[in-house]
């Protein structure tokens, strides 16, 4: 059985003064919120599922697990671009890969994935995807 392959999307941010520690560089867990906010625009913008629909059908994504490999820091005003995709996907979640690349130098600052479960937002547990919504993602 071949391996569907996921189409991949770009997001394009910029550094913002809030991102910044002490360091002079953005903060580790701002690459989390990046990928997050890519997230949100492709759901909508490129799977034509906002968030907004999951939640009206009573359904959210946590993240389970994130795994985050560091290369290069991004730094105030830098633009980066944020590509996703889905690696795969099941009745109980999905692995979403990622890659954050600098736009000036055209080298990536971090790659990595996250693995995201669906909830029932009423309780708060784990439900299986249904069966449109892994279809609305194979493309």
């Amino acid at each position: 059985m071949d391996t569907p392959a996921y189409s991949t999307f770009e997001t394009e941010f910029r550094v913002r003064p809030d991102d910044i520690d002490m360091f002079q560089h953005v903060h580790n867990s701002k690459y989390f919120d990046y990928v997050l906010a890519a997230r949100y625009d492709q759901m909508e913008r490129c799977y034509g599922m906002a968030m907004e629909k999951f939640m009206d059908r009573g359904f959210g994504w946590v993240v389970r697990t994130a795994h985050v490999d560091y290369k290069r820091a991004l730094t105030m005003g830098d633009y980066f671009i944020v590509k996703t995709g889905i690696e795969s996907i099941d009745d109980k979640g999905c692995r979403v890969k990622f890659t954050i690349t600098n736009k000036g130098t055209n080298k990536i600052s971090c790659d990595g994935w996250f693995d995201y479960t669906m909830i029932d937002m009423t309780t708060g547990r784990g439900v299986k995807i249904p069966e449109d919504i892994i279809e609305q993602y194979l493309i």
